[in-house]
């Protein structure tokens, strides 16, 4: 460690998180404490950060995901391994350029206006000046990453993988280039993946309209929510079985608005016969069941709309319009014809761009794809055999059940910002193949007007890619990982689009290690650990990881995947702006500091469980860092008072003290032990009891005594530093910021900062069965003494008598533990009695192994608490009776919040045990009266 610090922090100051958490944060950034090198010699641990938005502000999702996995890197490094945690940023597409063309459209600038070059100058020059925040953010959380390793998704060492991945795969014809329906978002003009988009419940109206059989008097009657899509109908589909539409399956029906249109009524199992009235309208390019009825029957794919979601020349008399605008003459004109069959108020899912906030409208469109099925079949083979392990297990069907059903990916976006698809278009081929579709067709093709027009090369490809069938365009394209472009510029066009986000993210496992180059850091992390991430992104993230992994370096990407659940407001409500119930972790943390916060996600994280975040709770850990600050200084005014020990690792002889290190050794196998099974809560659990209940409240008391004694003085001190610094060294994953401040205060013979030192084990600590089991009947002594105490309304600081019968085989038959009982009891006298011998008038307490008895003759007024009881009963009973008046009332159990039934339920049982216990001491009291 390179400085040393100033002791008087603990010893005569208060504890302020503000403080200690800048100053350690920058010590160890300064020391450079958290870089990972390659180490041979010692086993590899590598967990890659799921690489937060560029744009992005730390959020409770953040602050959970962070907390675990950085409870996991300091455990490791702290365990003696060659510690990895790679942390990166991801570029963002749709969110950085939404950002940067606001800051554009501010200045009064189009992008369009600015060009490619320009505006991706602007992106690079925001994302240097402005990106990155949460990196800072982050820091404060505590996460130890190797912070000199920081990665980007758009960096050289990044882009160098994303296109040795595309070429690899085009070649292997497992990316191509065709028209599917995709989520597209209107205001962004870009394919969306289904990860990209949100579904909020919304009013909405379910409209019902006719269609009329030709040549008939029959209609079929349809219901939808989007009217204006029944410009593109090409088919009304019934379920086999409904016995409502059998007589008119395979009728031809009359379209309102284009007579010409063939258009039928067909059978299909994908139909709901419960929904609407039994019928539904097939408009195959814009709804995604509907693409999929119109493929099983051959039907037309007919898009109505276009890219800024207005309706197009296939509209007829309604080109033009905006499609809100659309859907209000649709209605308006199929009332004229006469074909309204009224409508209802219904709450539907509508679908969002996360982004922009735009309604998304599925869309049949030319992208690039992934052929998923083959590299999802090898993913799933490595979870069955067990080369990668879901934690829980329960997420295994529900992963077996996506990747059985997995569609093909959408790889393009039709942005500017992000990884430019690295396929060229040879432009004299294409000349070649446009003239040769033509003279096919005996017709000028558009692409062949276009060319002879001299139009510009890109308006004669971008005609060319729109018209020509997907296996006449591969005919001229290529993949390469050289600049075609710029080697033969007039040879070659580079596609316009970019990749998705999600295409570079699914290399990270192993692009962020060095590949496609063979590095030493590969060798030695890859697979990866552990991935710990939320459940919401196992199929977009997670699943296409290990597709990639599997496919491009034959190994699993890593061996374990933990998923976490979500953190919800105290009410179990998710977190949304829309609510008004988001919660800022960076608030918290100035508030009760990230110690506290850390301690309360890690307390409150059982796998599979989501967290319901009270600052109750957050409040509550901000007081257990604060019992480990007077912890402290406890031990450095013991320093103070009787000089630091020569030696602190001397085996003890009083029994609390082989108690205490007993417990502690056993205790850190414990906490390992759930580390290692990831159950967080369980070892925050572990440290919490050993550290606030186990050290704080029963050692430090008891060593007051000892200190008082000189045979025992000198391996005290000893025992309070050595295992305080243990303690400290076991909550240093967890909380991080104050385990430093307050072991870099003690004499300890280790100076590094304690990120560094080992995690403490149990061979450290002398193991004393009898002492550790012995400790148990004291504190039962003790606490026989506080329920006497309490049965009898006896303050806290009252000076008793203790009588005292232990049987032979008691602990209480040893002086050092009987002396502690009276110590920690606050006993003014002890005697040993036979049980014949104990006056009546006595409050009593039958122990394991001994009987105690408290006089209370002059300490006790009969009379009064006869009264008093009496009172307690009373008051205690009708609070009971409130209690099951309101569990009774079936409006209250009905709209009453669960937690506010739960109160009152424990209530109940609360107050049945007051009456209970009160009314055993009532007849007791009695007697004496």
């Amino acid at each position: 460690m390179t400085e040393t610090v100033q002791n008087s922090r603990i010893a005569s100051g208060s504890y302020d998180h503000h403080e200690v958490e800048a100053e350690w944060l920058r010590r160890w950034l300064e020391n450079d404490v958290f870089r990972a090198n390659v180490d041979p010699e010692k086993p590899p641990y590598c967990i890659v950060l799921p690489p937060p938005n560029v744009t992005g502000a730390l959020h409770m999702g953040h602050a959970l995901n962070s907390t675990l996995q950085d409870i996991l890197i300091r455990y490791h490094r702290m365990s003696g391994k060659s510690v990895l945690w790679q942390p990166g940023l991801d570029h963002a597409g749709i969110a950085t350029q939404t950002v940067v063309e606001r800051q554009l459209r501010a200045e009064g600038i189009d992008r369009r206006d600015l060009g490619r070059e320009e505006f991706l100058k602007r992106v690079w020059a925001w994302k240097e000046q402005s990106g990155g925040t949460i990196v800072g953010q982050m820091k404060r959380l505590g996460t130890s990453c190797d912070w000199s390793r920081l990665r980007f998704t758009m960096d050289d060492h990044s882009s160098q993988a994303v296109l040795e991945c595309f070429v690899r795969l085009w070649h292997e014809n497992l990316i191509y280039r065709g028209e599917r329906l995709i989520n597209w978002d209107p205001a962004s003009q870009t394919a969306l993946s289904d990860l990209e988009v949100d579904h909020e419940e919304r009013e909405g109206e379910l409209w019902r309209f006719a269609y009329r059989v030709k040549n008939s008097s029959q209609e079929i009657v349809v219901a939808t929510t989007r009217p204006e899509t029944m410009l593109g109908d090409t088919a009304v589909a019934v379920h086999p079985n409904d016995e409502r539409f059998r007589d008119l399956v395979g009728k031809q029906l009359e379209h309102p608005f284009f007579p010409a249109r063939i258009f039928t009524v067909v059978a299909d199992d994908a139909v709901d016969p419960e929904f609407g009235t039994g019928a539904v309208k097939v408009t195959p390019a814009h709804d995604p069941n509907d693409f999929a009825i119109g493929a099983r029957h051959g039907l037309e794919s007919l898009n109505i709309l276009t890219l800024d979601a207005k309706i197009n020349g296939n509209g007829g008399e309604f080109a033009g319009l905006d499609r809100f605008e659309a859907r209000k003459e649709v209605k308006r004109r199929i009332a004229e014809l006469g074909l309204d069959r009224g409508s209802e108020s219904i709450k539907h899912a509508v679908t969002v761009s996360q982004r922009s906030g735009a309604v998304v409208e599925p869309m049949i469109s030319r992208q690039f794809f992934v052929q998923a099925k083959t590299l999802a079949q090898n993913a799933q083979k490595t979870v069955a055999a067990g080369d990668t392990e879901l934690i829980p297990e329960s997420w295994k069907k529900t992963w077996d059940h996506f990747l059985d059903n997995i569609q093909d990916w959408c790889i393009s976006r039709q942005l500017w910002w992000g990884h430019r698809i690295p396929v060229y278009y040879e432009m004299k081929r294409m000349e070649t193949i446009v003239r040769k579709q033509a003279a096919e067709l005996g017709i000028k093709t558009s692409a062949a007007i276009a060319l002879d027009s001299g139009a510009s090369p890109a308006y004669v490809l971008k005609t060319a890619l729109a018209t020509l069938p997907d296996d006449r365009i591969r005919e001229f394209s290529t993949a390469s990982v050289e600049n075609l472009a710029a080697v033969e510029p007039d040879r070659y066009i580079q596609e316009e689009d970019v990749l998705d986000t999600w295409f570079s993210s699914a290399l990270w496992p192993f692009s962020t290690l060095g590949w496609p180059n063979d590095t030493q850091e590969l060798k030695h992390w890859y697979p990866n650990s552990v991935l710990i991430t939320a459940f919401d992104i196992l199929f977009f993230w997670v699943a296409r990881m290990q597709m990639m992994g599997v496919h491009l370096l034959g190994q699993v990407p890593f061996k374990q995947v933990v998923l976490h659940a979500i953190v919800r407001d105290e009410h179990g409500e998710k977190m949304s702006k829309t609510k008004g119930n988001v919660v800022d972790p960076l608030e918290l943390i100035d508030a009760y500091g990230a110690d506290a916060l850390r301690f309360t996600l890690a307390s409150m994280t059982t796998l599979g469980r989501d967290i319901n975040l009270n600052a109750k709770r957050i409040e509550g850990y901000r007081h257990f860092a604060n019992k480990l600050w007077n912890a402290g200084r406890f031990v450095l005014r013991a320093i103070a008072e009787y000089g630091t020990p020569k030696n602190l690792e001397v085996e003890p002889t009083h029994p609390l003290n082989r108690w205490l290190l007993t417990d502690i050794g056993q205790t850190a196998a414990r906490a390992s032990q759930e580390l290692g099974r990831y159950n967080f809560g369980a070892y925050a659990q572990e440290t919490y009891q050993l550290a606030w209940d186990r050290y704080c409240d029963w050692y430090i008391e008891g060593s007051k005594s000892l200190l008082r004694d000189e045979t025992y003085r000198e391996e005290t001190v000893a025992v309070l530093i050595r295992s305080l610094e243990a303690i400290l060294r076991m909550l240093h994953p967890v909380m991080p910021f104050i385990t430093e401040e307050i072991a870099a205060a003690l004499p300890t013979e280790d100076d590094k900062f304690v990120t560094l030192r080992g995690f403490p084990v149990e061979a450290e600590f002398l193991i004393d069965e009898k002492a550790h089991s012995e400790f148990s009947t004291l504190v039962e002594g003790v606490h026989a003494v506080r329920a006497i105490r309490g049965e009898n309304g006896l303050p806290a600081n009252q000076p008793l008598e203790l009588l005292l019968d232990a049987a032979d085989n008691s602990p209480l038959q040893n002086p050092a533990w009987l002396s502690l009982l009276q110590a920690l009891a606050r006993v003014s006298a002890l005697t040993k009695i036979r049980a014949d011998a104990a006056p009546e008038f006595s409050g009593t307490y039958a122990g394991t192994t001994f009987q105690a008895w408290v006089p209370l003759s002059g300490l006790v007024d009969v009379r009064s608490e006869v009264e008093r009881l009496e009172k307690v009963i009373k008051q205690a009973g009708a609070d009971k009776t409130r209690a099951e008046k309101k569990l009774a009332n079936a409006d209250f159990v009905a709209r009453a919040p669960a937690d506010v039934v739960e109160t009152e339920k424990r209530k109940i049982a609360e107050f049945s045990q007051i009456v209970s216990k009160s009314t055993l001491q009532l007849e007791r009291m009695r007697r004496f009266t």
